[in-house]
């Protein structure tokens, strides 16, 4: 029974993994964290909002809204271009209202966010591997060589993915921290769902591993038990 789970804990994963490795600004409603910012003048009766999103391959920024005597005046949203790095630039200072924060964002830090596709690329392998582990002709047994080579592509995967969501941990916590410290509560971050996702996808990696284990395990007490009685064949 165990082995047959493997597959499913190792798909979960890989849905996961390819979501975040199309966030945004492929896919617009998954990303890593948003900045959001308000600011109001007495002068003229004026105030403006935008936000800004983040994610492996760039970033959104909302529509911006400014309010001058109770006229509305809005820009549209836009994205940046799809590439690997990224740093805080004009157009997100223009999309917040603020200037002087063009290293709160490190290009080199982002760029390690590349790691998500290449953990969801050995994910999809270990996931086609884990279909050969149970052989059809007999659901009791299973193959060795696919349950083994499940494990070893697995095990990888599920490292470089808990390296992952501790980089994109340290990714947000870092631009938290410049931001709180250089923007003096102007500038609002929040998590997004993607962090979480990754998390997600390193539990069900993790999963994967143990029921795979658990299946080797199982299947070579099964044949000492068997051979102890002087029975079968087993592959």
């Amino acid at each position: 029974m165990l082995p047959a789970i493997t597959p499913f804990f190792l798909f979960v994963a890989f849905l996961l993994l390819l979501l975040v490795s199309l966030s945004l600004p492929i896919i617009k409603s998954i990303f890593l964290f948003q900045l959001a910012a308000y600011s109001s003048a007495s002068f003229l009766d004026s105030s403006a909002s935008g936000q800004v999103r983040f994610g492996v391959w760039g970033y959104c920024t909302s529509s911006i809204t400014v309010e001058v005597i109770g006229v509305d005046h809005e820009t549209a949203a836009q994205c940046s271009s799809t590439h690997l790095g990224y740093q805080f630039d004009s157009n997100v200072a223009n999309a917040l209202h603020v200037s002087g924060f063009t290293d709160t964002i490190s290009r080199t830090l982002s760029a390690v966010l590349v790691l998500h596709p290449i953990a969801c690329a050995l994910t999809f392998v270990a996931l086609v591997t884990s279909l050969f582990i149970t052989r059809r002709r007999s659901p009791q047994a299973i193959s060795r060589s696919a349950a083994f080579a499940t494990l070893g592509i697995a095990l990888l995967a599920a490292v470089i993915t808990t390296i992952i969501f501790l980089v994109d941990i340290i990714f947000v916590a870092v631009v938290r921290h410049k931001v709180d410290d250089e923007s003096h509560d102007v500038l609002h971050l929040s998590w997004g769902n993607a962090v979480w996702m990754a998390l997600a996808a390193t539990i069900a990696l993790w999963a994967a591993i143990v029921s795979d284990c658990a299946g080797i395990c199982g299947f070579r007490r099964r044949v000492n038990r068997k051979s102890a009685n002087g029975g079968g064949n087993y592959y």
